[in-house]
Parts: structure tokens; sequence; C-alpha cells
């Protein structure tokens, strides 16, 4: 996932942290089946748009499709709760988040 418009490192740090406590998605974290980790942002040309600028979601080993969208689903429901708390905390509208699976990777 890919945060947009006006993104800072808190909001990446921010977004991470909430996921990892999504309780589906740790409970998938504490059983070594995701890892959720920060990478460098890419461009559609590949080229580096700055540290931190994407969140990816790893699943581990073989993953059956209703798994994989059992996941889909809760990263959407996590980063709506997100965004809908950080407006709560925080001035101004946060980020747009943009959620595509790599499926070449499903």
């Amino acid at each position: 996932m890919r945060l947009t418009h006006g993104a800072s490192e808190s909001d990446i740090g921010a977004l991470k942290a909430w996921l990892e406590r999504e309780q589906k998605l740790e409970e998938l974290r504490n059983r070594g089946k995701l890892a959720i980790e920060e990478r460098a942002g890419t461009g559609e040309s590949g080229h580096a748009m700055g540290a931190g600028l994407e969140i990816v979601l790893v699943l581990v080993g073989v993953v059956a499709a209703k798994l994989f969208d059992e996941v889909y689903e809760q990263v959407k429901s996590g980063v709506r709760a997100w965004q809908q708390n950080r407006r709560a905390v925080e001035r101004g509208e946060p980020p747009t988040v943009e959620i595509t699976p790599d499926d070449g990777e499903r």
C-alpha cells in the first residue's frame, strides 16, 4: 500500500503500527504467516520516491486465495479505521492510501 497526498514519515509509522495491532493481522504475524514491512516507495518507472513511502504486507508460505482475500479486506478495514482515528486526533485530512494487491505474488 502506498500513502499519498502529503503523507509524512509519522503517518507511515502510525499506519504500520495500527495494522500490526489489528487482531487478525496480529494473529497471523504471531504465527509467522504475515510480515508487515516499510519499504522505499517506487513510482511507475521503478525509481525510488523516498524511504518509507510504502507499507508492504507479505503472506509467508503457501497461501489459499481465501486467506489472501481475508487479509486484503482486513487491511482495507484497518486503513479506514486509522484514517478516522487520525481525523479525530490531528488537524487536516489524512493521506490517501492506495491498497493494491500484487497479483503476481498471489
